[in-house]
């Protein structure tokens, strides 16, 4: 049955759900979109090869794609946490204008109607299918009914688990990859940290395909040895990586804790930050003392690039399985991280900041008859602009009411003028923009700096506080959102 016979009622059905209305489309047009692959990455920040953001990273799969895609080498996320980040991601709204700022509000209920990548896809015709961290995995925040509202397929290995066992699948899901067992690296640790369900790391002795992430990666190369007839939109969350840094021994064997070299660090780099950026600095300090006090800094270098590679890997085998599938000459390719990771800059383990080291990300856009292979761009841009981007390029309509705009101009001319800056959010009123030489970073307390990327790529100078560069603080602090929605709660109602 075509969409156009869908029975009213049904159809109305559908508009409700996503938020937008269901044209009706020829078969022969619905024929000529171009399917999209997806691939999601969590924490990972700009430690990859073809971004040369540390010297020892091994990560060949990734490089691989950026020489056949744009790379966009100066993108940054919306926010520096997993929840906000990815509704922006998803809805093309910023934090500033949905109040979604941080891991304690479920997007599906506090933003009833609103439209959403994978809905809008569905709703114009595409077989959309995914798995693994697209949304944030917390209970309660990605039950599979939320999946259900904006997905035809679904896979999660807990799912299937579950299942296996008999459980009640129909309230939660966790991503692939999450944990099922912590090992010891914690115990070497004076007392728990802050977070000690996942504040872990250590090699499996597993192969890939038996790790969670894995297993996710296995299901979407068999959806694309045997792809839909109708166009597809496959979304594939890779949860690595996220702590705890777990990953097969062979990619832990790639990183002798000796031989890392360690990000470089000013010691009085906090001296001339002003007290919101000191509070995001401290932030998960604890976190990082106790890993310092137990000798166990490199081991957490160590872990996190074999997490990194273990990721490049899995990103490897999806672009293998792309390779050999019948979709393969008409699937565009997008990559992009929801955040970066600090690993002691700042004087700081985690994300949650809004310097480079927790914004800036890999994205990457394969997209046949519009991007060149091997080319980039240092425009700046954000995250929120992949949804109207995706739209325009599988020639569907444009949503209105969205933050972001289509990066397709880029695409077709990666050096053309792009005057705006990509903005980043963490907490109501703390914003950070980044244009292509400064950033320039405003907090609810009226608190600032700025970076001048010409000439000091790690931010050790804050210079907002001299007289000669009022003008640029001046320029960039007009992209500023103009108003700050109310934070929302986990049950929608505005925070007190």
């Amino acid at each position: 049955m075509s969409r156009s016979a869908l029975p009213l009622v049904l159809r109305a059905a559908v508009v409700a759900l996503v938020g937008v209305v269901v044209p009706a489309a020829s078969a022969a047009a619905s024929a000529a979109r171009p399917n999209v692959l997806m691939i999601a990455v969590d924490d990972l920040n700009d430690w990859v090869g073809y971004l040369g953001g540390h010297p020892d990273v091994k990560t060949p799969h990734l490089d691989r794609l950026a020489g056949r895609a744009l790379a966009f080498t100066n993108a940054h996320c919306p926010a520096p946490v997993c929840n906000p980040s990815r509704v922006a991601i998803l809805t093309g709204k910023f934090p500033s204008s949905t109040g979604i700022y941080g891991n304690d509000a479920r997007w599906h209920e506090v933003l009833p109607g609103v439209a959403s990548l994978p809905g809008h896809f569905k709703a114009h015709g595409y077989h959309v299918a995914g798995g693994g961290k697209v949304n944030h995995h917390m209970p309660g925040f990605n039950r599979r009914g939320d999946w259900h509202a904006y997905f035809d397929q679904v896979f999660d290995s807990h799912f299937q688990a579950a299942n296996a066992r008999g459980d009640d699948t129909s309230r939660w899901t966790w991503p692939a990859g999450f944990p099922l067992n912590n090992l010891p690296a914690v115990k070497a640790l004076a007392r728990p940290p802050q977070n000690a369900n996942e504040f872990d790391w250590g090699p499996w002795d597993a192969r890939d395909e038996q790790m969670g992430d894995g297993q996710l990666v296995e299901w979407a190369a068999k959806f694309l040895a045997a792809p839909p007839a109708q166009p597809f939109f496959l979304a594939a969350g890779i949860y690595r990586p996220h702590l705890p840094f777990y990953a097969p021994r062979k990619y832990f064997e790639m990183y002798p804790p000796d031989k890392i070299t360690p990000p470089p660090v000013k010691a009085d780099d906090l001296d001339d930050i002003p007290a919101g950026g000191q509070r995001m600095a401290a932030d998960r300090r604890a976190d990082l003392d106790l890993v310092r006090a137990a000798g166990k800094y490199r081991e957490v270098l160590q872990a996190y690039l074999a997490s990194v590679t273990f990721c490049d890997a899995l990103v490897g085998r999806l672009l293998d399985a792309l390779e050999r599938s019948p979709a393969a000459a008409n699937t565009i390719v997008v990559l992009w991280s929801d955040h970066g990771w600090h690993l002691g800059e700042k004087n700081h383990l985690h994300k949650f900041t809004l310097w480079e080291r927790s914004t800036r990300v890999p994205f990457l856009v394969l997209a046949p008859g519009f991007t060149r292979a091997g080319s980039r761009t240092a425009r700046p841009v954000g995250l929120v602009d992949l949804f109207p981007t995706l739209a325009e390029l599988c020639g569907l309509p444009p949503v209105a009411g969205i933050d972001g705009q289509s990066l397709v101009p880029l695409l077709r001319d990666p050096q053309r003028a792009w005057d705006r800056p990509a903005l980043t959010t963490h907490g109501a009123g703390n914003h950070a923009l980044r244009s292509e030489r400064w950033r320039y970073i405003r907090y609810a307390d009226g608190g600032e700096e700025l970076y001048d990327h010409a000439n000091d790529p790690h931010e050790w100078t804050n210079l907002a506080g001299r007289p000669e560069f009022a003008a640029v603080r001046a320029d960039l602090a007009k992209s500023l959102p103009k108003t700050d929605a109310p934070a929302l709660s986990t049950k929608g109602k505005k925070k007190k």
